[in-house]
């Protein structure tokens, strides 16, 4: 990995801190289908419409999500679709490891 100034840093820990809750997470997942306003995400997540427009708003002040008015609503989508390059790498990475210690268990069984 090549030097990162600090503030760099920051901007790189900021990312990893949006991925570290799962509700952020099926909100991502669910913005993969493409556009959506609120309340189809609450219902799509489960959530409840306040805590979806919190974590909405931390994912638009990062740069992840981008946002369109209609009229009364506003719609979201994904801006920075690298995030899921992020998420295919951790979900690959815990995968590996996963296999390593169920195949692990398998030898001490047997």
């Amino acid at each position: 990995m090549k030097k990162m100034s600090p503030e760099l840093m920051n901007l790189v820990a900021n990312r990893f801190k949006i991925m570290a809750e799962v509700t952020r997470l099926r909100i991502l997942y669910t913005l993969q289908e493409g556009e959506l306003n609120v309340q189809e995400i609450v219902e799509r997540t489960g959530a409840n419409q306040a805590n979806v427009s919190k974590h909405l708003a931390m994912m638009l002040d990062i740069g992840i999500l981008k946002k369109r008015k209609e009229g009364l609503n506003s719609y979201y989508s994904i801006a920075d679709k690298s995030i899921f390059q992020l998420c295919q790498t951790v979900c690959g990475s815990i995968e590996k490891n996963l296999q390593k210690t169920l195949d692990n268990i398998k030898v001490d069984i047997e």
